[in-house]
């Protein structure tokens, strides 16, 4: 092997920008997800207002909608969905040493380093987000069972 150096250059305006743009939205992940369950939340409150609406209006004064398992089905999986938003969204302690950047692989128990906390949160956010909009889709599915 040759004992020469290797040539190197700093790097361009372009390639700090679009470092810093990278760590940025790799920061925020967390951010987006809160206002997704934000959003979600809306709409998880609504939907079941407006579907209790639709069946009044659709039914009449006298009609009844019978409570069948199609009907607990549907109320359970909206109900599950929004728990699952709303726990999302309740503050997490996160054992953090803002010394590091990521923990050692070695040691899984230890505490987290800094970009570690960030892709861990939004982690924990989305296991909790994806369900609830499964559990949410299947409560709309539900709904039109209902119906028949």
């Amino acid at each position: 092997m040759t004992e020469q150096p290797i040539a190197t250059r700093p790097p361009s305006s372009s390639d700090k920008l679009l470092r810093d743009k990278f760590m940025e939205r790799y920061v925020a992940q967390s951010d987006h997800l809160d206002k997704l369950a934000q959003q979600l939340i809306t709409i998880e409150l609504a939907v079941p207002g407006l579907y209790a609406t639709v069946l009044k209006l659709t039914q009449g004064d006298k009609a009844t909608v019978p409570a069948d398992s199609w009907l607990y089905f549907t109320f359970a999986c909206w109900f599950l969905a929004l728990l699952l938003t709303l726990v999302s969204l309740v503050p997490r302690n996160w054992r953090v040493d803002t010394k590091i950047v990521q923990r050692d692989p070695a040691q899984p128990d230890g505490p987290l380093g800094l970009e570690d906390f960030f892709h861990q949160s939004a982690q924990y956010k989305r296991r909790l987000l994806i369900p609830a909009i499964i559990f949410f889709w299947l409560g709309i599915l539900g709904a039109v069972f209902v119906l028949f």
